[in-house]
């Protein structure tokens, strides 16, 4: 019992141990808070990480004057207390965990602290717990159970209390590295070691499960400056590759979309010296092309227009309150399984994603941070090579993402944001009349189709704003059209919906405009909206919606509408989402483009996957969906999976995210186009 007493009151344990207890507390609340099991074999990872970082803080602590000491020790524990309820704030709010790669878009951000906030869960505030037990303890215990150690009795005591923490630092670094590799220690559904994601933690859900969120929190520091380099080596034999297709005359039916020669793309490969660039080579070329069909080429020759809704989730399809919008399905292809998946960066990324088919890179504003790429192979490149006069419009101007300059790098002719368009806004967030009318942007759109003339075809990418948050506060179009609502819809809902109804209006503006000018018939919209409306709790949603959204990321399922006015309706059941949109759209206009460079499929082809994938690894499919957070499957029917097979999808998931984040980083596409082009002049 003397022992354990002078233990006690040796500092650098009793350090140790109140940050242990603290660190271990905090994350059982965020494990059970977030649905992630505590039961599992990371958490022995999970508790020895904690350990480390406990004794060494508790050691380097120790040296410090017992108040500084104890002062220390709560901010510590403050600090994680916060960072963990931010974390499950983001992960609830963006269904991803927050990165300190995002700090490039605080200054845009922060005028939605509000809104953030006000999304918390009462349950997220649990987390302070640990942070007054420690308080407590040390206001009203720490006197009566700490003792003095004697200088003179205990002094060799004192040497190697101080000695014993570094050999114990040592060993539990010891035994967590062994954690990493040891085959017990690994997930058998996860497609990417322990060990590499210690070294490049690029998929925050999969670290948190593995890590806890507070040894996440360290590897993103560690990974903002001191980046890991790791990447998934491709094997290539070229047996297997799509034959070229393209000029055999006796393949008349059927044709590859493939326009880049395997041969001169194999010359390529043989003598890229970068492993990066020809893992990149090596995963395109590989990649399955996808074939001709039936809705080939069906649009050819057509003006399309994009429109990316802002915050437009399933209640746009209500035919009583946005008839417009059901004037699209009546005419059109309605994708009824397609989801916008969300990321730190939801509408910029999204956008992004939708013009180039490439999956944003998870923890960051991938739209803002590379935002001097170039894609030869972008919606609005295919669009200019045909001929068609190309450009992008947005209700707002210039303040969260960089547009004028991602656009025009992205292949759009010209960009219009509001100043352009000299439409009504306010600079300030939130004010009353904060966001423009979708209903006013139509109509300067129709006013630069009059200024380009109709006789060329012409493309354009519309991003919409009205909708936008916030809906917890009055605002002109939030309250325009309330009165249509059921009372009992929450105000936040009705506020979004009226909003909805400008966008529908919109809608409206602009088919009329364009059968005013005789050209409805040869146009094409494209409808997709780009998250669902952040701020609304999902049970304020559902009462409008016939899926529960709390449940297997059903937030994310977002309608998706290729509408002509001369086309049938259909309905297409197969699970979609922005990344195959514009593979799609390059198949029904019969442009000249490559498959095998987009992560996306064209969705009418037999080729095609059914297959959602969720920026965290999860995935979704008329089987089952596989949250990659908590390791668990959930299956709609009784075709299961083996465990094989759960694996398999899962590589083949992370090589798409992976393979996109890489080929984002090296700015692939600008090096692919210039190699093809200098080894065709000189092969000429």
């Amino acid at each position: 019992m003397k022992k354990i007493k002078k233990l006690w009151a040796s500092r650098v344990f009793h350090n140790y141990f109140l940050l242990l207890v603290s660190f271990l507390l905090l994350e059982i609340l965020f494990h059970l808070i977030d649905g992630i099991s505590i039961f599992s074999v990371a958490s022995l990872r999970v508790f020895l990480g904690l350990n480390l970082v406990a004794l060494f803080f508790g050691y380097l602590f120790s040296f410090l004057p017992r108040l500084l000491t104890k002062i220390l020790n709560l901010i510590l524990v403050f600090i994680v207390t916060i960072y963990g309820i931010a974390e499950l704030g983001f992960h609830n709010f963006l269904g991803v965990y927050a990165s300190i790669s995002t700090n490039t878009q605080l200054g845009a951000v922060s005028s939605y602290i509000k809104d953030f906030l006000a999304s918390f869960e009462w349950t997220f505030y649990l987390m302070v717990i640990p942070f007054f037990l420690l308080l407590i303890y040390y206001i009203f215990l720490d006197k009566k159970v700490c003792l003095k150690m004697p200088k003179k009795k205990l002094t060799h005591l004192v040497v190697l209390m101080k000695m014993v923490p570094v050999f114990l630092l040592v060993l539990l670094g010891l035994l967590y590295c062994v954690t990493l590799k040891v085959p017990f220690m690994q997930d058998k559904y996860q497609a990417i070691s322990t060990y590499e994601l210690f070294k490049k933690p690029t998929n925050a859900s999969l670290v948190v499960r593995n890590f806890g969120f507070t040894f996440y929190g360290i590897l993103d520091i560690k990974e903002y400056f001191f980046p890991g380099e790791s990447f998934s080596s491709i094997e290539l034999d070229p047996d297997d590759l799509e034959p070229d297709h393209g000029d055999d005359p006796e393949i008349e039916k059927v044709k590859y979309h493939s326009n880049i020669n395997n041969t001169t793309w194999l010359d390529l490969i043989n003598n890229e010296k970068d492993e990066e660039l020809n893992a990149l080579n090596k995963y395109f070329i590989s990649n399955t092309a996808t074939t001709t069909n039936e809705y080939t080429g069906v649009f050819e020759g057509k003006n399309l227009i994009v429109i990316m809704v802002e915050s437009g989730n399933e209640i746009m399809l209500n035919e009583e309150y946005y008839p417009n919008i059901h004037r699209l399905v009546e005419n059109g292809l309605h994708f009824t399984n397609n989801y916008s998946p969300r990321n730190i960066c939801s509408t910029g990324n999204n956008e992004m994603s939708a013009i180039i088919s490439l999956y944003s890179i998870n923890n960051n504003c991938t739209a803002n941070v590379y935002q001097n790429n170039t894609y030869f192979e972008s919606i609005f490149n295919l669009f200019n090579n045909k001929g068609y006069i190309t450009n992008s419009f947005h209700d707002y101007y210039d303040w969260y993402y960089d547009r004028s300059v991602i656009h025009k790098n992205m292949g759009s002719g010209t960009f219009y944001d509001a100043v352009d368009l000299d439409l009504d806004f306010s600079y300030n967030y939130p004010a009353y009349d904060t966001w423009p009318s979708d209903g006013e942007l139509m109509e300067q759109y129709l006013k630069i189709i009059d200024q380009n003339g109709v006789d060329q075809p012409f493309m354009s990418f519309i991003t919409t704003v009205t909708s936008h948050m916030p809906y917890n506060m009055s605002s002109k179009y939030g309250d325009m059209y309330m009165d249509l609502f059921p009372e009992d819809y929450s105000m936040e809902l009705k506020r979004y919906m009226s909003k909805l109804k400008v966008v529908d209006q919109a809608i409206g503006i602009l088919l009329d405009g364009l059968e005013e000018r005789g050209i409805l018939d040869d146009t094409v919209i494209v409808l997709f909206g780009d998250h669902y409306p952040y701020s609304i709790d999902t049970e304020k949603i559902n009462v409008a919606l016939e899926n529960d959204l709390s449940v297997d990321n059903n937030a994310d399922r977002i309608p998706l509408i290729i509408y002509n006015s001369e086309f049938e309706s259909q309905e297409i059941d197969t699970y979609t989402s922005y990344i195959d949109i514009l593979p799609t759209v390059a198949n029904l206009f019969n442009l000249d483009y490559d498959s095998r460079l987009y992560m996306g499929t064209d969705a009418l082809s037999k080729e095609h996957e059914s297959l959602v994938i969720f920026i965290d690894g999860s995935w979704k499919n008329e089987n089952a969906f596989y949250n990659a957070s908590t390791n668990e499957i959930h299956y709609y029917t009784n075709n299961t999976y083996t465990d094989e097979e759960i694996l398999a999808i899962n590589t083949e998931v992370r090589l798409k995210l992976e393979m996109s984040g890489l080929a984002i980083r090296k700015n692939y596409f600008r090096y692919l186009e210039k190699a093809l082009n200098n080894n065709h002049t000189t092969s000429e």
